[in-house]
């Protein structure tokens, strides 16, 4: 079950309530390259209208006529006058209406990428859509961001519940800023701390639409295979499926930031990557080839048993460990026979880890060993002994089976 988009993704900030992405106040027209305002204005739709050249460029908030509201920036910081401008046109933007403004701050605030949306669905009254709609483009994103961050971990076809806490938590920084008419919507991805899960996206969007065209034109799913190394999987094919269903089509664009620069091996500019309802049947058959080919994994699992259960009191059983060390993920359900069950409730009536060997399985998610054998109680400092039973007392009724026993 997928919790919701705003959970990972922060909302857009605004100029009323200063926050942690503004420096608690206003930018300092002294920090600001005037060639990256430049370049940001001119990514947002922002119109250049004469100046000097090669000194100061005049720009208009999108749709506006010449005559309107203006910013004059200096093109270069080698004039006497620039931080005075700079101050004026960072001004005009935080005051401005115009939601492309206050991108352009945010790309100044904060050096960005930026990942925009786009679904083509039906306009409601003055253009805009339902709330459903909205959801769904929300969710689809979330989703494609998660797939970037899972990717970015480490490839794979299908990750289940391996390195979602690593990757939910190199999403913590990005920003998410809405669209007038609810039919796009912007992310602001931090350079400093998601770059990587950019560049990532960037392939694998780039390789899920070359290999979509593949199995379109020969019916062949062997260019699917192959674009798991670019970052391709189940999670990012489910994602565009979750993006396109329901409209006419979708777009995802990629902008680098202009402060940071575009990174080795991606374009300076990409034309957005374009789905359609045609390549929802090649998308569905990979995510599940990709289901179903992902291999079950060796471990050495180091965990804490948080569940137990069997229908009597003897007997095979199962439990649960919370995961402390051998799998990136957060918990796992293994079957023991009736030894390594007891083994496991008296480790953790003293307060004690459990370390088991076996094969965690795909099918669930990678949430289920198979095969357990070698469980044995491992030693812990007095400290984490002293947390571990303080867990046990709040939670005595997980393990009835277990006191009941002895």
């Amino acid at each position: 079950m997928h919790r919701p988009f705003d959970e990972s993704v922060r909302p857009h900030p605004t100029g009323d309530v200063p926050g942690p992405w503004y420096g608690g106040g206003e930018l300092d027209p002294a920090q600001v390259d005037p060639v990256v305002l430049g370049a940001l204005l001119d990514r947002h739709g922002w119109r250049r209208r004469g100046g000097t050249t090669g000194r100061y460029a005049r720009w208009t908030p999108p749709g506006h006529a010449a005559g309107g509201t203006s910013l004059l920036v200096p093109e270069s910081r080698s004039f006497p006058d620039c931080e005075d401008l700079l101050g004026e046109a960072l001004t005009a933007l935080a005051r401005s209406a115009a939601p492309s403004a206050r991108e352009v701050l945010v790309g100044l605030t904060v050096p960005s990428d930026e990942i925009r949306w786009w679904r083509d669905v039906p306009q409601g009254p003055s253009g805009a859509v339902s709330w459903t709609v909205q959801e769904q483009l929300r969710a689809a994103a979330r989703q494609m961001l998660m797939a970037g961050a899972l990717a970015a971990r480490g490839r794979a076809g299908y990750y289940g519940a391996r390195h979602r806490r690593q990757a939910q938590a190199s999403l913590d920084g990005v920003l998410v800023g809405p669209a007038p008419g609810g039919r796009s919507l912007t992310a602001f991805v931090p350079v400093q701390s998601g770059r990587a899960v950019v560049v990532r996206l960037y392939h694998a969007l780039q390789a899920t639409r070359e290999a979509a065209d593949y199995q379109r034109a020969t019916g062949g799913m062997e260019a699917f295979d192959a674009a798991v190394e670019a970052g391709v999987s189940r999670e990012l094919t489910e994602a565009v499926i979750a993006l396109v269903r329901g409209a006419e089509g979708a777009r995802i664009a990629l902008e680098w930031s202009p402060a940071a620069g575009v990174p080795e091996g991606c374009a300076p500019r990409n034309e957005p990557v374009e789905f359609s309802p045609g390549d929802l049947p090649a998308l569905r058959e990979a995510g599940a080839r990709y289901l179903t080919d992902e291999p079950s994994v060796p471990v050495r699992i180091t965990g804490t048993v948080v569940r137990m259960r069997r229908s009597g009191p003897r007997g095979a059983g199962t439990v649960r460990l919370r995961v402390l060390a051998g799998a990136e993920v957060p918990h796992v359900r293994v079957a023991l026979d009736e030894d390594s069950y007891r083994t496991a409730g008296h480790a953790h009536l003293v307060g004690l880890p459990i370390r088991v060997v076996g094969r965690l399985e795909s099918r669930g998610g990678f949430r289920r060993l198979t095969d357990a054998s070698n469980v044995v109680p491992v030693q812990v400092d007095e400290a984490e002994r002293d947390r571990l039973m303080k867990s046990l007392q709040e939670n005595l009724d997980f393990f009835e089976e277990a006191c009941q026993e002895e």
